[in-house]
């Protein structure tokens, strides 16, 4: 999509987001005084030094100096890049990310987008109005299917034809080469293309934003394949997306739980019967993608897998998909049906309650992980015992470092009847994240220069931009900081309400973020009381004005003395050096 995101939106995103509440969704807060805290998910430690602030909107952790805002700890916690961290936290307010006109961030995919919408409601209108719909309508009333679930999840129609779709929209060769980017046009010989969908219930698969991005179609009738996905394309890349997590989205407020199934007919059965949070696979085994953007949604994630021996192994193919991302707080339960059933034919037999009383008994990860490992194996023997230890160990070292592993470590130990130094599983001491240690200052008073204390204060205090005669000649001193200083000031006299965590985000693309960041992070530790704050960011300014004086003055000295100054150079010579006298004068009487 092209154009950059305009700023504006940025500060009204971070101000609709609680960066505490998106936090929680990932890590385990706990409420200690005004601020939350929680172990760092950024480094293994056992005494929290992660810090949550509501009122800054800022997190940061006094142990490996991880710090930043709600959009930094998307960028660092789900390894997103900044637009699609934007993106997440759009989805997460309701808000459609914006573009400003001109610039260039990527390539315009809007049209693609349009195109695939307009092909949804194609076949929307089919189902209702094409002569052979009825057999389509049949199938979905004989599945349990009511018009409103079918209108939610936008399924359609494509009718029997080679050509339906190109007729209707594909008569333009810019509209024929939409149809082809999308994958729904196939072109098995030169100058000829037809409709990829014939004669299936078309279920629209659409990304975090709403927008259709490819589909699914399942044939009536006998033909082959029974389902068919779009192809891949710049827009649809089938082991990142997942049908049905827009629909719980939008229809779960809070999500405490995602059932990852096989199919789309079980996801919508699923959603008829009042269990909206299910999600599906598009023809794919799950992949660390699908679950990094589940993990995002939620905490807990429940594997649902036929009972027989193909679901048994694709359900072991996600634990071991899974186990590299089972961070402290998230769990992951594996659900079986009895053979022969799946989600979609199950719960229309049974209804809502036991088929949820089933997936509060699933067995957790854990429990699967040794059930699998230990159903081939005599645990009566030592043999077989070590036998589990050396299955086992490789795979909890996927885990990362934390207390779930060590968790997962000592129930081992405790089946194979070792302790756990015998079992050379001890912990590494490596972390996710390479840091510099942050160290701690020495004394509340340390010593911070004028520049560094006037920008502490502000990040501290913004609305100190907007005193009244406030010392202005400071402008004029060349010094690292003196320019980010004014910008930071002038933002703030132009947008009266912005916070520190907004006004940081305006530098992220910025060789001064870091150093914004690094102020902000360290900024608690300044003693300076809220009730002084005003005297000492004014105390910080003159200071700077003495120094851009004693820089002025010795400039002015050298052109003096090398013959080079004008009068009027001499004059503010003059006027420099009086003042500094009556500053020292002043200075000894207060002594």
């Amino acid at each position: 999509m092209a154009g950059k995101i305009p700023a504006h939106f940025i500060d009204e995103l971070l101000n609709r987001v609680d960066i505490v509440d998106l936090i929680n969704s990932r890590v385990q807060l706990k409420k200690t005084g005004k601020d939350y805290q929680a172990c760092c998910p950024f480094h293994n430690e056992k005494t929290p030094s992660f810090t949550v602030s509501r009122e800054k909107q800022f997190y940061h952790c006094f142990g490996c100096g991880a710090h930043g805002t709600a959009i930094g700890f998307l960028m660092e916690y789900d390894n997103l890049g900044f637009v699609d961290s934007i993106e997440e936290l759009a989805a997460r307010a309701g808000l459609e990310v914006p573009r400003e006109s001109g610039g260039d961030s990527g390539p315009d995919y809007r049209p693609l987008y349009e195109s695939l919408d307009q092909t949804t409601r194609f076949y929307q209108w089919q189902l209702r109005k094409h002569p052979e719909a009825s057999k389509a309508i049949n199938y979905l009333k004989q599945r349990g299917l009511t018009g409103e679930v079918s209108a939610e999840f936008a399924i359609g129609y494509a009718p029997p034809g080679w050509d339906n779709l190109i007729k209707q929209q594909g008569q333009s060769e810019k509209e024929l080469e939409l149809l082809r980017q999308t994958g729904m046009i196939s072109e098995p010989e030169e100058d000829k293309c037809y409709d990829r969908f014939r004669d299936r219930i078309m279920f629209p698969i659409r990304n975090h934003r709403g927008n259709t991005i490819a589909f699914g179609g399942r044939i009536l009738g006998d033909g082959k394949p029974k389902y068919l996905n779009s192809p891949e394309t710049v827009v649809f890349h089938k082991g990142k997306e997942l049908y049905g997590l827009y629909e719980a989205r939008k229809a779960l407020r809070k999500i405490d739980r995602l059932m990852v199934v096989e199919g789309y007919m079980d996801v919508v059965a699923l959603a008829q019967f009042g269990i909206r949070y299910a999600v599906a696979t598009l023809g794919t085994a799950t992949t660390a993608d699908h679950l990094e953007k589940l993990f995002r949604t939620t905490s807990e994630i429940i594997f649902c897998f036929d009972g027989d021996r193909a679901g048994r192994e694709a359900g072991w193919k996600a634990l071991e998909t899974t186990l590299p991302l089972m961070r402290d707080g998230r769990e992951a339960r594996f659900l079986f049906l009895p053979d022969g059933e799946d989600p979609d034919t199950l719960i229309r037999k049974e209804g809502k309650e036991p088929f949820e009383q089933r997936i509060t008994q699933s067995s957790p990860l854990s429990s699967f992980l040794f059930d699998k490992l230990e159903a081939d194996i005599d645990m009566q023997s030592l043999g077989g015992r070590a036998k589990l230890a050396e299955q086992a160990k490789p795979l909890l070292a996927k885990l990362p470092a934390g207390l779930f592993r060590e968790m997962m470590h000592k129930r081992l130990s405790e089946h194979v009847g070792l302790a756990q130094g015998q079992l050379g599983t001890q912990q590494p001491q490596e972390h996710r994240i390479s840091r510099p240690a942050v160290r701690k200052k020495q004394g509340a008073q340390q010593t911070l220069s004028p520049i560094r204390r006037a920008i502490t204060l502000f990040l501290l205090k913004p609305e100190l931009a907007l005193l009244d005669d406030l010392p202005k000649e400071w402008r004029t001193f060349r010094a690292p900081g003196i320019n980010l200083l004014g910008q930071l000031l002038e933002i703030v006299k132009i947008q009266p309400n912005l916070k520190a965590a907004q006004i940081i985000e305006r530098w992220r693309d910025k060789p001064e973020f870091h150093h914004l960041e690094k102020i902000w992070r360290t900024a608690t530790e300044l003693p300076t009381p809220e009730s002084g704050m005003e005297h000492e960011f004014r105390g910080a300014l003159n200071r700077l004005v003495e120094q851009q004086h004693e820089q002025e003055t010795s400039e002015l000295l050298e052109r003096v003395s090398a013959g080079d100054a004008s009068e009027q150079e001499k004059q503010r010579l003059r006027q420099l050096l009086s003042e500094k006298q009556k500053m020292t004068d002043s200075h000894k009487h207060s002594d």
